[in-house]
């Protein structure tokens, strides 16, 4: 294996259980045709943070922290031709698992999106929904986005956003009052859980990708639709989310 930072190993570790908890949602998404975002389903239709999905049809995409790549399957489905990277045996072993099943083939590559083995300029699209978006160190790969993007290749990527970051507390869920500092934010760790998380406020994160040759096209807002079901997820609620962004699209092109 690898030599990887303590914080690639504990993740890998943490997701190599999580990943029982995954395999049926993955399993969803793969069997469904529409793109959809983050934790509320929120529809591409209604984003729009990919464009016109006619655009990618042929091109070539990286899904870094790609899980059970069901990003990378809705890619392929609109033509794309994706890779998914990721640094858990267990995701890719459920990933593969549906390629099978749903007779969609492409590379999964395991390994850190920090760190990946694949030449310079080789995407057009790189993307992150969830994955190394949060669980990756910003610093490291971010950079690696822009190094694997051609010019003018488009870099989209969700996270928490840091305001439900901040508003959230080490146990239980966000709450309307601030829990954290804003300027101490980046590297995030909860009491109950081994995995290692990270976020960065609104003006870090816009220095890092304009640093790394980035021109910054979209920040998407999600608001919880009106009529969503509570999520499974215990650190977000609906009320919250219905008040206040619990997750952001950012889109950016290479300069």
């Amino acid at each position: 294996m690898a030599e990887y930072p303590e914080h690639v190993l504990r993740n890998r570790e943490a997701w190599g259980t999580m990943s029982l908890y995954f395999a049926e949602p993955g399993r969803k998404s793969w069997s469904t045709n529409e793109i959809e975002w983050g934790i509320w389903g929120v529809p591409e239709s209604q984003v729009s943070a990919l464009g016109d999905l006619n655009q990618w049809s042929g091109k070539d995409s990286i899904e870094m922290g790609c899980g059970t790549a069901y990003f990378s399957a809705w890619l392929a489905k609109i033509g794309m031709n994706p890779t998914g990277i990721d640094i858990t045996p267990e995701q890719l072993a459920n990933a593969r698992k549906y390629q099978a099943e749903f007779s969609i083939d492409f590379p999964l590559i395991e390994g850190s999106a920090e760190n990946v083995p694949l030449p310079d300029a080789s995407f057009d699209l790189a993307l992150s929904e969830y994955g190394a978006s949060i669980w990756c160190d910003p610093y490291k790969w971010i950079p690696e986005a822009s190094r694997l993007l051609r010019p003018g290749g488009t870099l989209v990527f969700m996270r928490n956003s840091p305001i439900a970051q901040v508003c959230t507390p080490d146990i239980g869920p966000a709450t309307p009052a601030l829990c954290r500092n804003w300027f101490d934010l980046f590297r995030l760790e909860w009491p109950d859980e081994n995995s290692v998380e990270f976020s960065l406020p609104t003006g870090k994160m816009i220095a890092l990708l304009r640093d790394c040759a980035f021109e910054i096209e979209k920040l998407i807002e999600i608001q919880a639709p009106a009529d969503a079901d509570e999520t499974r997820f215990e650190y977000m609620t609906k009320e919250w989310a219905r008040r206040w962004p619990s997750e952001e699209i950012w889109v950016a092109r290479k300069r």
